[in-house]
């Protein structure tokens, strides 16, 4: 079985966006070493699973983009969570075709999840948006956090278990 990787940037004070969502402050704030983790952990992934709203963000960037992060981001499969209609966009260039390409998982998220473990294959790397994010960690999806800790300090905004019934941990996990 495979597992499933959190992988997010933070800052410094616990948000994993501004107060409406900004993430300006994360490509601010990489350096050499920050980028090289990322690039490390990101081609370890055998597929990328986003939430509906970061998914057309991302397949309206990563095709057309000359980033170090592009390669990874466009040739690794992807599927993209949603719960209400979805419309993959149409691809032309070989980048765009595997935006269309993505898979879209519909039924309920602990469900499919849990059908993407059992294939086979690399592991599981989640992006987020920061309330696909929460939803993992809410219904205790994640098998592990790779967080990112940028040095900025936003102040407010996002926070990745801010909607925590209760604490979770390697003895309050709600998986027990």
């Amino acid at each position: 079985m495979r597992n499933l990787i959190l992988k997010m940037s933070v800052s410094v004070d616990g948000f994993v966006g501004g107060p409406n969502g900004e993430l300006d402050w994360i490509f601010r704030s990489l350096d050499k070493d920050a980028t090289a983790w990322t690039m490390e952990n990101v081609w370890r992934a055998g597929v990328h699973i986003i939430g509906s709203r970061t998914f057309r963000d991302m397949a309206a960037h990563w095709p057309f983009s000359a980033e170090v992060f592009a390669a990874p981001m466009n040739e690794i499969p992807k599927v993209v969570f949603s719960t209400s209609k979805f419309v993959n966009p149409a691809g032309s260039t070989p980048a765009e075709a595997t935006w269309a390409a993505a898979r879209v998982a519909r039924g309920d998220l602990a469900g499919e999840i849990g059908r993407l473990k059992q294939e086979p294959g690399k592991e599981i790397m989640a992006h987020g948006g920061a309330g696909f994010a929460r939803s993992l960690v809410r219904l205790g999806l994640v098998d592990e956090y790779r967080l990112l800790i940028h040095p900025v300090a936003l102040g407010s905004g996002l926070g990745l278990f801010s909607s925590l019934a209760r604490p979770i941990g390697s003895r309050t996990s709600p998986r027990q």
